[in-house]
């Protein structure tokens, strides 16, 4: 068969079939004069008729990235930004709501035995083998996944079979989501509200800070937050932080009720813009953090700084999946969107704000050598550091909160994680945020 890419058989109309043999026949990049279209149309289906329906939340669901994908792709995309509760909760429960699930590998346990989700069949991503190892082996520079607690993304990263329900504990030919992006989480404080470096996780319920601190209002994440508080400061300790028995969270919850009746806490937040007002306003200085929205701070000209603590990270990752409705052209689409998502683009978008690239090789090529040094390899930067939207975030010389990729990566001790008594841990959440 003639050198046909598989964007280009959709955009130009082919069957979802002819689509298919295509892609697995290679060929030049789109767009290059060595890359013809061959062959009759022989479905009236446009890619440019297709819609497909995003479901996730507000770090991903951006309309430059929207707009793209548009460009780039050639059909529409309609995203729904959502708190993390509602995102899981519509997975689950209304699969015709949604044709892409972006949501976090933690959220799988609770999303994959739903049957929502189709299994996604690894021979159709074709950068596959450029993500990183610790989604795709379970190892990440020589060290198993399993040294860190929680549901690290390997090990929900596989489906026994092409209709399955059932995680693998090995690799297979079917995957639950595509991961894009990933980051190691931490404390974000406000240095000219505080006035040394904050360098443990203890701090959060330290009494100097009294009202102007802040957690997850995630209960799976949060608990794990207060969890690293309270280890931090020898209140307890646990077997398994992502995994906790009902005897540790009602100690745990019984540690941040007197926490929360002493006034420790100012408020308590679900979305990434919460947390951003929150701590650009100046009523919280000190707070459970994702990195872009200290990003997002520092862009508004405030300092903040997004803390290496002692204790080490807590990890999380974000994919893609396919709702098990999809089907024709709507799926080769889908599919589409998965492999464009690892092409580079996004993930040097993303990157930008500080998160990683699922495929950081492909991203490095729409990034600059001093963008590149400044967010991954932990090197001062040479020029002024700017995010997606053109807002400075760093000044030339400063070096990123954490130093490098592998820095940060080398020092996760747990990961977000749904807990076997996960019920048990959202009703005692939910009495300790109404306390």
């Amino acid at each position: 068969m003639a050198n046909v890419s598989r964007r280009y058989v959709l955009r130009t109309g082919l069957a979802a079939g002819a689509a298919v043999a295509a892609a697995r026949c290679g060929g030049a990049p789109e767009g290059t004069p060595n890359n013809p279209a061959t062959g009759p149309e022989v479905n009236t289906n446009q890619i440019k008729d297709v819609t497909l329906r995003l479901i996730g939340t507000g770090v991903s669901q951006i309309n430059e990235i929207r707009d793209k994908a548009q460009e780039d792709l050639g059909f529409s995309l309609d995203m729904r930004a959502l708190s993390t509760e509602e995102n899981n909760q519509i997975a689950i429960t209304q699969p015709d709501q949604y044709d892409i699930f972006d949501g976090e590998y933690f959220s799988l346990p609770l999303v994959v035995p739903s049957g929502n989700l189709r299994p996604i069949e690894i021979a159709k991503v074709s950068d596959w083998d450029k993500i990183v190892s610790f989604f795709t082996s379970g190892e990440y520079e020589g060290m198993p996944v399993e040294a860190s607690q929680g549901t690290a993304p390997y090990k929900v990263m596989y489906l026994t079979g092409p209709d399955s329900t059932e995680f693998s504990d090995t690799p297979t030919d079917f995957a639950t989501l595509i991961p894009f992006q990933y980051n190691a989480d931490t404390l974000g404080y406000r240095p000219d509200l505080i006035t040394r470096p904050i360098e443990t996780w203890g701090e959060l319920f330290n009494e100097e800070f009294r009202g102007k601190t802040s957690i997850l209002d995630i209960p799976q994440i949060g608990i794990m937050d207060a969890a690293l508080v309270a280890e931090s400061l020898g209140l307890m300790t646990f077997a398994d932080k992502g995994n906790m028995t009902k005897a540790e969270i009602d100690q745990i919850i019984g540690i941040l009720k007197e926490q929360k009746a002493a006034g420790q806490f100012r408020a308590f937040w679900k979305t990434f813009d919460e947390s951003v007002n929150l701590m650009a306003s100046g009523e919280v200085i000190l707070q459970s953090m994702w990195s872009p929205a200290v990003a997002a701070v520092q862009s508004q000209g405030i300092d903040c700084v997004y803390a290496p603590l002692k204790e080490g990270y807590r990890g999380w990752g974000g994919g893609v999946g396919l709702s098990k409705n999809l089907e024709g052209i709507q799926l080769d689409a889908a599919y589409e969107y998965l492999n464009w998502m690892l092409e580079g683009w996004v993930g040097a978008f993303l990157g930008r704000q500080g998160y990683y690239s699922a495929a950081p090789e492909n991203s490095k090529q729409y990034m600059s050598a001093a963008e590149w040094a400044y967010w991954y390899e932990g090197q001062p930067a040479s020029e002024d550091m700017v995010d997606p939207f053109g807002k400075t975030l760093a000044k030339s010389g400063n070096v990123r909160d954490g130093g490098a990729f592998k820095e940060r990566f080398g020092n996760i001790v747990c990961w977000n994680s749904t807990m076997e008594e996960n019920t048990y841990l959202v009703q005692k959440w939910n009495e300790f945020i109404a306390s």
